[in-house]
């Protein structure tokens, strides 16, 4: 803890060798990843290090307990909160942003509730994606022209669902996600008066679309997964819309590979692939590029996958940019070794792929907790195949600890398939026993 206006050594500490400015780009990334805006720039962060921010707003703590898992406020030299609450400087207390970012702002709780008041459609959205107690959505009725509160409420929508799919899986969320895409396209029908809205809208529901696919996708609802994909594909060639083409297209991709149908897959990657072809962003090529491995790897043909992985490789390796799409804030190290991992394990490859699936788990955030219960049960099964049973009932351990948290019906699929391996080949290991028992009474 730190006294009035002393500097922040702590903070300080936790910049580490960047600069400033370099810190305050970290800080908005990792806040679009869990769905938060905040306009963190160069000053800010010499403000809380020179200890005249005493505490951040609700906004920035939630982002900085992102960025340093098990960090509480005062870890990183913060004075707790109600010992500023009342009191300061207007300046202090918001922390240098816009009047909606004081750190006297109400909690998301009191928020909503008040949101739900209106009655409005964007109250709606925006609740029914966090879960909130919404109103019957008989009671709900789309206003005769969308503005920018309800765009906004979709936006932030797809970002919630998205946030709480990275930490608790698909499963259970599926039904409730439901709501406010409908909610979505009802406003997308009412029209509005400006371009710019209805760009919005476009792009949010065709977004939203997408994400909702997702968790059907991930929770086995395939059928329900490839609808919403052709609805967002739909969205998107509407809008004329190429980002999201291309989006619609990689989840479609993906899906065809998870169904058992490898050449669709290469063909919706490819597709995305030329959607994508004006976009300026090496990262998202890269990820397509891995959708179509993923293809050629169902169809067994070793050349081209091989070579879409090179590919995708090259693409990753010239970094990150200011145009690579929102949601592909998973899509790091991490995920470009499970992605392989999977490849070379549809391949054959048992050892390669359980070398790379160690990696993606090692590398992974601790806040995609869905991946990294993922790629653990994804080297489970490699090491399974790869004859090394006890190492491989050791990783299955690990993924059912990591289901107590995440619920994903793919990957409790892929430790049925592991246990089933291991009990037909090594029932006899106390390890692979353990790890037997352990599934069997989950």
């Amino acid at each position: 803890m730190v006294s009035p206006h002393a500097p922040n050594e702590a903070f300080r500490q936790l910049r580490g060798a960047r600069s400033a400015a370099e810190f305050a780009a970290a800080v908005r990334r990792a806040a679009r990843e869990i769905g938060e805006q905040v306009s963190c720039d160069a000053r800010y962060i010499g403000r809380v290090e020179s200890g005249e921010i005493r505490c951040p707003n609700y906004a920035y703590e939630r982002v900085f307990r992102h960025m340093f898992p098990g960090c509480e406020p005062e870890d990183m030299g913060f004075v707790p909160r109600e010992v500023v609450r009342g009191r300061g400087s207007r300046s202090e207390r918001s922390g240098g942003s816009a009047p909606s970012d004081r750190s006297d702002q109400p909690k998301e709780s009191d928020v909503l509730r008040r949101a739900f008041m209106t009655g409005s459609t964007a109250a709606a959205v925006a609740a029914a994606s966090l879960g909130a107690a919404a109103p019957a959505a008989s009671l709900v009725r789309a206003p005769r022209r969308a503005g920018e509160a309800e765009a906004s409420a979709v936006e932030q929508a797809v970002r919630r669902i998205r946030l709480l799919d990275d930490r608790h899986g698909a499963d259970g969320l599926y039904r409730r996600a439901t709501r406010p895409l409908r909610l979505a396209y009802e406003l997308l029908d009412a029209g509005t008066r400006r371009q710019s809205v209805a760009d919005r809208l476009q792009a949010g529901a065709g977004e939203l679309s997408l994400s909702v696919g997702w968790l059907a996708h991930d929770s086995g609802r395939f059928a329900d997964a490839r609808s919403h994909y052709a609805e967002a594909l739909a969205t998107a060639r509407v809008a004329g819309d190429a980002a999201l083409e291309a989006h619609a297209f990689c989840n479609t991709a993906f899906l065809a590979r998870d169904a058992g149908r490898p050449r669709e897959a290469v063909r919706a990657a490819q597709a995305a692939q030329g959607a994508a072809r004006g976009l300026p962003s090496a990262r998202l090529m890269s990820l397509l590029a891995l959708r179509e491995a993923g293809g050629w790897a169902g169809l067994g043909d070793r050349a081209a996958c091989e070579a879409a992985l090179l590919r995708a490789r090259t693409l990753f390796g010239r970094g990150p940019g200011d145009a690579d799409p929102e949601w592909m804030s998973f899509f790091g190290e991490a995920e470009l070794e499970g992605l392989e991992a999977q490849c070379r394990s549809a391949l054959g490859d048992w050892r390669r792929a359980a070398v790379h699936a160690r990696r993606a788990v090692d590398l992974q955030d601790a806040h995609f907790a869905r991946n990294t219960a993922l790629f653990t049960a994804q080297l489970a099964g490699d090491l399974a195949r790869a004859g090394a049973p006890d190492a491989a009932a050791a990783a299955g351990e690990r993924a059912l600890d990591l289901l107590a948290d995440v619920r994903s019906a793919r990957i409790r699929a892929m430790l049925a398939a592991t246990a089933g391996l291991l009990g037909g080949r090594y029932g006899g290991s106390p390890s692979v026993a353990s790890f037997l028992e352990r599934h069997a009474a989950d």
